[in-house]
């Protein structure tokens, strides 16, 4: 692949240095950046790939804006960016509005290492947050896929990297819904009953032991965990085929170095694992129906029971049309089964879950079919799985491809995983990619109950903290110092009336203004707390 990206052109995604790293000497500079990026790397991804895609990145880009995932977190990143944002405005910097508005994130990972970037944004709760694209260097690629950035490992060249930067540049901003998984059980008298992930937690997943005074589970003796996933829950026979494959690769990193060899190994461990032949292998206890009373709620505040097929051993919560490779397991209704099953298409921003189940390996493998998909069970924007006392040892649970093996207690029946629709972050999408949303004018109907579906501040306010964020970060809070100052700070420029900015300041060329760092008047100067830095 050859790009032909002039030296100017990669301007448009850097970020000045000053922005990235507080205390470095301010820049005069010309035009703000059309698209400037911040880079998250799994290095750890695609076997090599994430080490070389690394590499490249850091030899296009500023130094400061491109981050290998297993040396910093996302969230202490972004802290650290916007907080130095908000000090850079105060001080009366034209250009850290215009970066801020402007921001995008690249994320290379899997699917797991996408959802955290995701969840981070989300909790964060910042007043502009940026929209994220998706580099393909997991197996399956959902996530990626879904909206258009493909599900192959990508080239780690300097020409793949420009085209991917250039597609970053001319994609579309979706809306995408996320979905908050709340679990909660009595306390055990003896053992633990942590979720038992291989080797290490999933980033989606974080222990939560608070709960809100208005929760009837609200007394000592009880373990809560909460999660968010974007793209789906699963139970059951594919995620316990999934926890296999990832504890082989976390024991013996080395047999997995490309995408084609992990595929292969994931479909071995398929057959290994008895899910091409679960109807003799697989005991019936442990069967979805056996196992659990699922309720959904299609509007607020009604609960309704959710009859499962006793041969139902996988159940799936889906959020996008990509599942298992890129393969969609809801598909597209058809005319009659909108009118007499109150069914829609997958859209990604309705408030709807889609719920899946299948038999076994080979009731999958229908999907590979033209319009073909799984049994198609429900729509809502509620479901919880109330495990039945004494039904199985453990359960094996997946989200957006990182699974865990979860533990249950034999004598309790308050076993509870409830799934709720949270909120919406923006995504980056290539154009014609297959995610579609409710408001584009070419979806051939409108989600039945989408009103229902939707929350506003004072619902959000009125339920418990751990309906309201996925644990993978503290909301973003400017410190209060910074808030008097900014309030200082108008005062004054409203007493000194309008401001004129010095001539030297503003270069006029090709009829467009070019800004330096504003030097108009003498305001208080903000540093930012040391502690905050």
């Amino acid at each position: 692949m050859n790009v032909n990206f002039e030296p100017h052109s990669l301007k448009e995604f850097n970020i000045p240095a000053y922005i990235l790293a507080p205390g470095s000497e301010a820049e005069k500079l010309g035009d703000v950046p059309s698209c400037p990026v911040l880079v998250f790397i799994n290095s750890k991804s695609g076997g090599q790939l994430g080490g070389d895609l690394l590499l490249t990145y850091r030899s296009l880009l500023n130094n400061h804006q491109v981050f290998d995932l297993g040396g910093e977190a996302p969230d202490a990143v972004l802290r650290r960016l916007y907080l130095h944002l908000e000090t850079l405005k105060l001080n009366g910097d034209e250009f850290a509005p215009k970066i801020e508005e402007r921001l995008k994130i690249i994320v290379a990972g899997g699917d797991g290492t996408a959802g955290w970037l995701l969840g981070v944004v989300s909790d964060l709760k910042l007043s502009k947050p940026p929209p994220i694209a998706t580099v393909p260097l997991g197996t399956g690629n959902n996530l990626p896929f879904a909206f258009g950035w493909g599900k192959k490992n990508p080239g780690t060249d300097r020409d793949s990297v420009l085209a991917f930067l250039d597609q970053v540049r001319k994609a579309k901003e979706m809306m995408i819904d996320s979905w908050h998984i709340l679990m909660r059980m009595k306390a055990p008298t003896e053992g633990s009953f942590d979720p038992i992930a291989p080797l290490e937690l999933p980033h989606s997943l974080h222990a939560f032991q608070r709960v809100s005074s208005s929760d009837e589970l609200n007394m000592d003796g009880y373990h809560t965990f909460q999660g968010g996933f974007w793209n789906y829950f699963s139970m059951g026979m594919d995620a316990q085929v999934s926890y296999a494959f990832h504890s082989e690769r976390k024991l013996h990193p080395e047999k997995f170095k490309n995408q084609l060899v992990n595929q292969s190994t994931y479909a071995k461990l398929g057959c290994t694992q008895g899910w091409f032949f679960a109807s003799l292998v697989h005991p019936s206890s442990r069967n979805i129906a056996q196992l659990a009373k699922v309720k959904i709620m299609k509007k607020h505040g009604e609960w309704q029971d959710l009859t499962i097929p006793p041969s139902i051993r996988s159940i799936v919560c889906l959020n996008l049309p990509s599942f298992s490779g890129g393969l969609n397991p809801w598909g597209t209704p058809n005319k009659n089964k909108r009118r007499d099953r109150d069914l829609t298409p997958p859209y990604v921003d309705d408030g709807l879950i889609e719920v899946v189940g299948f038999r076994d390996a080979w009731h999958g493998l229908v999907l590979l079919a033209p319009n073909g998909h799984g049994r198609r069970l429900a729509q809502a924007h509620r479901i919880k799985f109330e495990f039945h006392k004494g039904a199985a040892e453990h359960t094996f649970m997946r989200i957006d491809g990182e699974p865990w093996k979860q533990p249950l207690p034999v004598d309790d029946d308050k076993v509870v995983v409830e799934i709720s629709n949270l909120r919406q972050v923006k995504i980056l999408a290539t154009h014609g990619c297959r995610s579609r949303s409710v408001h584009d004018p070419s979806s051939p109907t409108t989600p039945h109950g989408q009103d229902d579906g939707e929350r506003d501040s004072d619902e959000e306010e009125s339920v418990g903290e751990e309906w309201r964020k996925f644990g993978a970060a503290d909301t973003f809070k400017i410190p209060d110092e910074m808030k008097v100052q900014k309030a200082r700070r108008s005062e004054i420029a409203e007493s000194l009336g309008p401001v004129s900015v010095p001539k030297e300041n503003v270069q006029e060329k090709s009829g467009e203004t070019k800004h330096t760092l504003y030097q108009g008047c003498a305001l208080p100067q903000f540093t930012c707390p040391t502690s905050q830095q």
